[in-house]
Order: C-alpha cells, then structure tokens, then sequence
C-alpha cells in the first residue's frame, strides 16, 4: 500500500467533441465508463487518497465516481473549468496529511493500467518525479518531451511553439505525472493564463520542475495505453481495444474458446469459465457470469446474466436473469428480468419468460409466454401457453407445482395454482385453481354443421 501517494483525476470536462448531452467521462467502453477504468487501474495501488476533479454534471460524475467504493475517494469541485493546471490547484487544499507524493491522471483514459502506474511511481523515485510518455508516428498536435543527454526529461514544448528540430521529436507528454507534494504546490503557485486560450496549463508546472536541479524522469509507455478519448470515433476505437484485451485474456489465461473474436463482444468485467465456448455475434454485458463447458452464441446478447455450467444459450436475449446448469436456452428466446432457470431447464424457441423461477428439469418449448410465476420441478409447459399476468392494474402470480403438465394453448388466467401432476386440457382457459392430480377444462361446446359449407356456396350462387 503507497500510505504516501495520493492521485488526482481530473474529470471535470463537458467533451465537446462527443456532440453529446453526457460529460465526457461518464461515456462507457466495454461496459466501464471512461472514469471508472482509470479508477479501476489505480485501485490495486491502493493509495493513501483518490481525488476526483468534477465539473460538467458534476452530481453525475461524482455519483460514478463513487459507486467504485475505492477507499480514500473523494471529490472536489472546479465550478469554472480553466484548465488541467486550475483543476490540480482545486483538488490541491483537499489533500490529507501526511500525503508527500501526488500522482496526477486524467479520466479519458481508458486504456492506462495498473502496471504501468506502478512503472511510474517507481521511476519517480529518487528523481523531481516521473511523467508517462508514448512515441507517435504522427505526433502533429501534441506537446513534444525534450530530454537531456541523459535521458532526462528537460521539457515540454507545445507543437506551436517547437523549433524545426523539435517537431522532428515523436515523444509526446501523456499529461500523467507523479511529483513530490510541496514542488508541485511551489510550481502550482507559479501558474498563470497568459496564452491563447486564457487557461491554467498543467504543463507549465513541468516546465518549472524541470528547471530545477533535480532530475525528471519519463516513462515511455506504449501509444495506446495512454491514448485520451476525445470523440464518439476514438471511443469506437478504445472499446474495441479493451474488448480484444479482455479475449485474449479469456482465451490464453482461462481456457475460453472463441471462434471469431472479431464478432464477439464482452465488456471487460465478464467472466468465462474453462472451456465455454463463445460464437460469432455474442455480446455479454455488465455482470455477466458464465460457467465451465458452456456454450454461447451464435448471436446471444446476455446483460447482467449468470450461467452455470454446461448450459447452452443459443440467439437469445437475456437481462438481470440466471440460467442454471446443464439449461438449454433458445433459438429466440427472450429472458426478461426476474428470470430463474433451474439445472437441465428448457426455453425453447420464441418463449418469453419474466419474474419467473422455472425448477429443475421443467421445460417451455416453444411459441409461450410465462411471466409473474413459480415453476416446480419436472413442469411441461406446452405450446402457445400464456399466463396472463396483467389485469391493467395488477400483476398477480401463477403457480405451477411439481410434475404438472400444461396442455397446448392453454391460458392461465392470474393469480391461479395449477397443483402437482395436474393437467390442463389444450386450449383451456383456466380461471379457477386446479388440484393436485386433476384435469381442468375450460372451453366451450363444439357444434358441427353437417353440408354447411355447400349450402353457403349455393346461397353465393344465387347472389
């Protein structure tokens, strides 16, 4: 645990470049939002203390920011945002004693991890401090890292004001440092807004460090791992890169198969069991557990989903539900909230199920819709069954007890209790409870017409 280090993420941009009514932090990647992936990368470092700058919907970000439970989290506001070096001199007061290191992030980025922030706090020690890097093929733009014979970095000079031969440089500042407390509050100090832009720039503070005699190092870090997100395309492009990682995590450390990962989407806090299987177009989201020897896909889109082991979950569309082991799930079902499916279940092609706890070995085939109820065991529920669960008012509740057998077309009129091994005849409608080991019939009279359809053609005939 770092009881010295404290880390300020700055958070406080509206994101113009989104076209879009959310701050700029609170867009999500694989399944994180752009803050809570840095939160995420700096909480195995467990810090003395975590700063949060808010500002554009400030309520919003600090309550993301929050549900994180990072220990040592708080916010602090900067009501007028004038820049990275303003938002730090904002956090700066709220710093708690006995803190002597500040590491300084910024939360479009995704993609920086653990490692690497423990790459930089190494690097910072016994130096002024440390700034993470990248090399650019293309560095147009950004603010070049001038180092000294010895490696050390003696600058930053922004792309507009660079030399011929500066500009030739493609180490650019990620705007990610950690730097003893009392120099940063000095060059804080220091800071103004003579600039174009009438900002308080965080740079400036590297600019006065590094004139100083101690030495300031860079951490050179892959491109990517630093890259910031400024727009809906680079998000596109972050969360295809977190997505890929998240894979070859599953496939190289777990032992999950994909067969295409470049149609398969799993938000990075999915997890997979051993030898589950993934198909072309799966997408798991948000929480979403899955089991050992499964099978996903094709084309199965889970939300907040857990699945046991050897079940299969074949084109269906599942939210906040749970699907027990050895289930069979699908083609084109759809498991709405609630959803409770017990070990060696069937849901079988367009069946709709909600709030509903199917015990085990029960089965819906096909062609129904079963929602507000409670399921036994060894439960048949046969075609074009509905549990009408809905008067306009009330939701009321359907109870169907061990080893019953729902006949064919046959709707169940809420609340109602078909009891253990009873029946329901084919296109019943069932209003009034069944007991155990009885047949209810509920439908009308059949009358046949003998030659009725002649006599209609002749009566057509004679117009």
């Amino acid at each position: 645990m770092a009881n010295d280090v404290a880390a300020i993420v700055l958070a406080a941009g509206k994101g113009t470049r989104f076209r879009s009514d959310l701050a700029k932090v609170l867009h999500r990647a694989a399944g994180r939002s752009l803050i809570g992936h840095v939160l995420e990368a700096v909480r195995p470092l467990q810090l003395a203390q975590v700063i949060v700058v808010v500002g554009h919907q400030a309520d919003e970000v600090r309550a993301e920011v929050e549900a994180s439970g990072i220990p040592g989290l708080t916010t602090v506001v900067q009501s007028e945002q004038r820049g990275t070096g303003h938002a730090v001199q904002q956090a700066v007061p709220a710093l708690a004693h006995g803190i002597d290191r500040v590491m300084v992030l910024a939360g479009d980025t995704p993609m920086i991890t653990t490692s690497w922030l423990e790459r930089l706090m190494a690097d910072a020690n016994d130096v002024g401090g440390a700034l993470l890097t990248a090399q650019l093929t293309d560095p147009s733009g950004y603010g070049r890292v001038l180092r000294d014979r010895d490696g050390h970095v003696e600058g930053i000079v922004e792309h507009k004001d660079a030399s011929p031969a500066q500009l030739m440089v493609r180490e650019i500042n990620a705007g990610m440092y950690l730097v003893d407390r009392g120099r940063l509050v000095g060059a804080l100090a220091q800071l103004d807004d003579d600039n174009e832009q009438g900002e308080i720039y965080l740079t400036d503070v590297v600019r006065i460090l590094t004139s100083e005699d101690l030495p300031f190092a860079g951490t050179e870090a892959p491109a990517e791992v630093i890259a910031g997100v400024n727009d809906r395309i680079q998000l596109a492009e972050a969360a295809a890169i977190l997505r890929r990682g998240h894979l070859l995590h599953l496939m190289a450390e777990t032992g999950v198969g994909v067969l295409d990962p470049a149609t398969t989407y799993v938000d990075v806090d999915v997890e997979v069991g051993r030898d589950t299987v993934l198909l072309p177009g799966t997408i798991l989201e948000r929480g979403t557990r899955v089991g050992e020897r499964s099978t996903i896909g094709p084309n199965s889109h889970l939300t907040n989903v857990e699945v046991g082991d050897d079940a299969v979950v074949h084109s269906t569309r599942g939210v906040d539900a749970v699907i027990g082991d050895a289930a069979e799930v699908g083609p084109f079902a759809h498991l709405r909230a609630g959803t409770r499916l017990g070990a060696a279940t069937k849901v079988g092609a367009y069946v709709e199920t909600k709030n509903t706890t199917l015990g085990e070995r029960s089965k819906i085939p096909h062609l129904s819709y079963v929602g507000d109820a409670e399921v036994g065991t060894g439960v048949n529920i046969a075609c074009g069954v509905i549990t009408v669960n809905f008067d306009g008012t009330t939701k009321s509740q359907t109870t169907i007890e061990d080893d019953a057998f729902i006949g064919c077309d046959t709707m169940l009129v809420a609340p109602v209790t078909i009891g253990a091994r009873a029946y329901t005849a084919a296109g019943s409608t069932i209003t009034d409870d069944v007991p155990a080991d009885a047949l209810g019939i509920a439908r009308s009279h059949q009358t046949t017409k003998e030659g009725w359809v002649a006599r209609r053609q002749e009566r057509d005939r004679r117009g």
